[in-house]
């Protein structure tokens, strides 16, 4: 058999998901007709130089997908069923969801692509020894995991979140904390607690994009409050709220998403006291707590839950796919979070919970963390360095945590959208800076993923782009 697919072992792209992506395009392209059979495990895995696990596990995938179908004795064939690749189905949803949900999404399975623009970490990045080590040992233990648990959470790691939050001078209790399916879950929980279709609530400006999508959905009106290297301005902020009264203003503190630029302690005290004025409730998303460098004052610190919900997650450190977030509040306030979990879907999984919390006490957590953080710190200064060399300008230095805030000036450069349609042509992810605001704009801003800007067809591209 002759190769079908053009493999990278290189590439950042798995070798089973570029099996995927290729034979996907095979069937979108009619090379792979419906009801033909594919290539066995065997001679594909030859033809191509590849483990034949590796095509087993791409195999599975694709039927998963109902790209093709397993025939028990007699092989592997294309689905006859009309197949809708997921680039396809994306392009025809409602414009409303499809603005976070497409920058982590478009291109995924393409191979070779850079996600210079993603909002995760490479996998290669996370500890997975310490991942299968936790895993075996859960293994040994099957007997607790297929329940549905606890709706609060699994009591030992929101113990150990305790702990955690008392490392960033958090005062609270197990009852003061609520493991949910990530941070977004979260999110979205205050949201269908606190707001009704039509209410006002700030954000900041630019916004973490998903949490637009939320409330988009919600039919949740926003207010964008501009955000400046040392933190948001707190006079727009003030004038916001004598105006329109919002009920909650969702903001990050640290490592802001998209920025990478975090509060200053006079900008946080500022914001604490004009909320507490206008009695406005703050939900404080610090996804990325673990990546900062230096101290670890937050907003709930300063105020000790009063006034403020805290949001946190362990997908930046311990694994993006592993959907295990938490959220932290006063008792009263976490009661009607924990109906709107049980309304929306009953428990969160055991299973990870479990693992995350056997993650956490095989003491490597601490270690791995602090890599993660100087390897990040490392990445930041580079990227910055390199993107400045391509001629954009840099919002802030976060020196620390994945994002940075960049644009080009003059010709395509002034647009993102526009640079980012040039971009895909090339493979490369971008996230044009209009993902992250409430309204319609035209922007330069992107945002940066400095642990996946490691490529010089990256920066070749950027430093040509203000030619064109």
């Amino acid at each position: 058999m002759k190769p079908v697919l053009s493999l990278d072992a290189g590439s950042e792209t798995s070798l089973t998901m570029q099996i995927v992506a290729g034979i996907i395009r095979e069937v979108e392209e009619k090379r792979w007709r419906p009801g033909a059979r594919v290539p066995s495990i065997r001679a594909f895995a030859s033809a191509h130089g590849v483990s034949t696990f590796t095509v087993v596990e791409a195999y599975d995938r694709l039927v998963a997908q109902g790209v093709l179908v397993a025939r028990r004795g007699a092989g592997f064939y294309v689905s006859d069923r009309r197949f809708a690749s997921p680039r396809k189905a994306a392009e025809k949803l409602d414009e409303k969801v499809t603005n976070g949900w497409l920058v982590r999404n478009f291109l995924g399975a393409n191979e070779g692509a850079i996600h210079a623009g993603a909002g995760w970490l490479p996998e290669t990045w996370f500890d997975s020894e310490g991942i299968a080590r936790a895993l075996r040992q859960l293994a040994s233990h099957p007997e607790h995991l297929l329940g549905y648990g606890d709706a609060r959470g699994f009591d030992r790691l929101r113990e150990q979140i305790v702990r955690q939050l008392a490392e960033y001078e958090i005062e609270t209790d197990v009852a003061g904390v609520m493991t949910t399916l990530g941070a977004n879950q979260a999110l979205d929980l205050v949201i269908r607690q606190f707001t009704q279709p039509g209410d006002v609530v700030m954000v900041d400006e630019p916004c973490y994009s998903d949490l637009l999508v939320a409330l988009r959905m919600r039919d949740v009106e926003t207010i964008g409050i501009p955000m400046t290297p040392a933190g948001p301005d707190v006079a727009a902020m003030e004038a916001a709220l004598a105006t329109n009264r919002p009920k909650l203003y969702f903001t990050n503190s640290r490592l802001h998403n998209p920025t990478g630029a975090s509060y200053s302690s006079a900008a946080a005290y500022k914001v604490l006291k004009v909320a507490e004025r206008h009695n406005c409730l703050i939900v404080e998303d610090d996804v990325s707590a673990d990546l900062v460098q230096g101290a670890h004052f937050t907003l709930a610190s300063m105020a000790q839950l009063k006034n403020v919900i805290y949001v946190g997650s362990f997908s930046k450190t311990i694994g993006a796919g592993l959907r295990v977030g938490f959220v932290v509040a006063d008792h009263d306030v976490l009661e009607g979070l924990l109906y709107q979990k049980l309304v929306s879907g009953m428990s969160t999984p055991t299973v990870t919970e479990r693992l995350v919390s056997a993650i956490l006490s095989e003491g490597h957590y601490r270690k791995q963390t602090e890599q993660l953080r100087d390897r990040l710190a490392a990445a930041q200064e580079k990227t910055c360095r390199r993107l400045e060399a391509s001629g954009f300008e840099v919002f802030c230095e976060p020196r620390s945590g994945m994002f940075v805030w960049a644009k080009a000036g003059g010709g395509v450069g002034g647009d993102s959208s526009r640079l980012a349609e040039l971009a895909l042509k090339e493979r490369i992810l971008l996230a044009p800076g209009h993902l992250f605001f409430a309204g319609r704009v035209k922007t330069g801003w992107l945002r940066f993923n400095v642990a996946h800007c490691n490529f010089d067809r990256l920066f070749n591209f950027l430093a040509n782009s203000a030619d064109r």
